[in-house]
């Protein structure tokens, strides 16, 4: 990490839908994260996405045969690193942007299924500034779903 987190931001944080929805632009259907817990800024969180039925990605992924897609689990790991970037630069409120740059070294290991509760577990690799570097790891219980490094460019809104 190339920035360490301010003392009296030590304390993990949480940050509930409300708050998310204040971090990142992402909503429905494409807000892909209920709840991120155990926030240290610049460094890592967990998020938490609770696979229902009812999402429209189940009318075509697969009929008869639910399964969350991959590309939406990276996704949703990247929407976790946003709000802990968001917390870690005081971007509450700003309408800061995220774009992917790159993602690398996808497994996918574990089908994630409506009922499933995923747990995102998102580390800072690279920290501080435009450009940073996560490895995440998605998580059902104990079960590994899927690992990916991913790189993402934040917007910065102007000073």
């Amino acid at each position: 990490m190339s920035e360490a987190a301010p003392a009296a931001m030590a304390a993990p944080l949480t940050a509930d839908l409300d708050l998310i929805m204040r971090i990142i632009p992402h909503r429905y259907p494409f807000l892909l994260v209920d709840k991120v817990y155990d926030i240290v800024p610049f460094d890592h969180c967990i998020g938490v996405k609770n696979v229902t039925f009812n999402e429209p990605q189940f009318q075509g992924h697969f009929p008869g045969m639910p399964i969350f897609p991959g590309v939406m689990i990276i996704e949703a790991m990247a929407q976790a690193s946003g709000v802990l970037v968001g917390l870690s630069l005081d971007l509450v409120d700003k309408n800061a942007k995220v774009f992917f740059m790159g993602v690398d070294g996808v497994k996918f290991r574990r089908k994630v299924v409506p009922g499933d509760v995923l747990e995102l577990h998102v580390k800072a690799l690279r920290s501080g500034g435009k450009v940073w570097k996560f490895e995440g790891r998605a998580m059902v219980g104990q079960e590994l779903a899927c690992e990916a490094s991913f790189t993402a460019m934040f917007d910065l809104p102007k000073a």
